[in-house]
């Protein structure tokens, strides 16, 4: 809680880390914000909070999900009519009869699928048939290894949850930091340094992917591990 010491922004942080790596990733597919159509499984905080965001950017969110089903609208859904009409079990789509299936969602065509509920949801069985362009993961593990190989050979950017996902653990980092100070920031200013770390890790990623030609999740790896072994080397352990 704010008054034990948390920090302001944390609540919306892995949506917000989300938002701003689905824009760098449609910069770099030269899709422009306004109209890109966006498809999110799970409507549960990172799902609801990304929706909410997402919509009030342009963008068009044509279909979410909960555990019940989904919804489709090629037009773009009424967001904060959904978010108003959750239940307390942050469902919503058991009010509607004309549904889908989560299967069916991950199929939609669309220039970005979300994938924020559970882990497993892309693999082998369904990764010829996902039609979007982008696939920003903001669930850990919602992509199998097999899986991520078949859609990156399929031209689609596939945004591995270590570096889509990160931004509530980067609030986290700021919360510890602003303990450390005694000091507590404004949630602008928190906002501004998460995206400020989110936009440098991403573009750092998408460069050696670019370079090595590596799928992004492999390329998120080879950033991490060097940093350590590079830290190891520095310091005389190797």
């Amino acid at each position: 809680s704010i008054v034990l010491g948390g920090s302001l922004g944390r609540e919306s942080a892995t949506a917000r880390g989300v938002a701003i790596v689905i824009d760098e990733a449609l910069r770099v597919k030269g899709i422009p914000l306004p109209d890109a159509t966006v498809v999110i499984q799970g409507f549960g905080n990172a799902g609801s909070f990304l929706a909410k965001f997402m919509h009030d950017a342009g963008a068009k969110v044509i279909g979410i999900s909960d555990v019940n089903g989904a919804l489709y609208n090629k037009e773009g859904l009424d967001i904060d009519s959904l978010l108003d009409r959750r239940d307390s079990f942050g469902t919503v789509t058991n009010l509607f009869r004309d549904t889908i299936s989560n299967e069916e969602l991950l199929e939609l065509e669309c220039d970005v699928l979300v994938p924020a509920a559970i882990e497993n949801q892309i693999t082998v069985n369904n990764a010829d048939r996902i039609k979007a362009k982008i696939i920003v993961e903001a669930a850990n593990g919602p992509t199998t290894m097999d899986a991520t190989r078949i859609v990156t050979d399929r031209g689609i950017l596939l945004v591995p949850d270590v570096l889509a996902s990160g931004g509530g653990v980067i609030v986290s980092y700021f919360e510890w930091v602003q303990n450390n100070q005694g000091y507590y920031w404004s949630e602008t200013e928190v906002d501004s340094r998460l995206q400020e770390m989110m936009i440098r890790g991403f573009n750092q990623v998408y460069d050696l992917h670019i370079s090595r030609k590596v799928d992004m999740r492999l390329a998120a790896y080879m950033v991490g591990v060097r940093k350590m072994a590079e830290a190891s080397r520095y310091r005389g352990w190797v």
